[in-house]
């Protein structure tokens, strides 16, 4: 997915995105339910380019308690497959500390790694909480302190703020619904 194509003016700096997701109306959970194909919104926040250079696809939410979290296509590309996020984030620490390493493609890496990587168990739950004073759907990791919250754009896109334990500030991405892709 291009972001341009959904955002063409998409936000650059953290208080953007901040204004456009405030503005945005609130995601009911049954609206979540399908599968999405995610795009990183770049403001300039530690994380930024790492989904990218992971070549990570996107998220399913089969049903609020069956939700995967990273979804990546498979090396022939035709179908996707679900990472134990536990183990996806385990190396972030280093990989935030090193900027050199947000600008690799870790794709090859990532898919040889799928034997010790791939869950065929959801690993997240999806609710509606409240983050910065509205009702809304909230992706929550199993074992992770992290919320991922979303708002409407359109009938076909979300803006999602990650919100992160300990970082100052949420982690931005788009997503668009996508069913093209089955989970295998």
């Amino acid at each position: 997915m291009v972001l341009a194509d959904v955002l063409p003016n998409a936000p650059t700096t953290t208080d953007d995105a901040l204004a456009l997701f405030d503005a945005s109306p609130a995601a009911e959970a049954e609206f979540m339910i399908g599968t999405w194909h995610g795009a990183e919104l770049p403001t300039g926040h530690p994380l930024d380019g790492l989904l990218e250079a992971s070549g990570w696809w996107g998220k399913q939410f089969v049903d609020s308690e069956t939700v995967h979290p990273l979804l990546f296509p498979t090396a022939d590309g035709r179908a996707l497959w679900a990472v134990k996020p536990i183990l996806a984030f385990s190396g972030l620490g280093m990989v935030t500390r090193i900027p050199a390493l947000r600008r690799r493609n870790h794709t090859a890496f990532i898919n040889y790694a799928s034997p010790i990587l791939r869950t065929q168990s959801p690993k997240a739950r999806l609710r509606t909480t409240r983050y910065r004073g509205v009702d809304t759907a909230t992706m929550i990791y199993d074992q992770l302190p992290i919320n991922d919250v979303f708002r409407k754009l359109d009938d076909q896109s979300v803006i999602g703020a990650m919100d992160l334990r300990g970082s100052k500030k949420p982690y931005f991405f788009v997503l668009t619904r996508d069913d093209s892709m089955q989970l295998r």
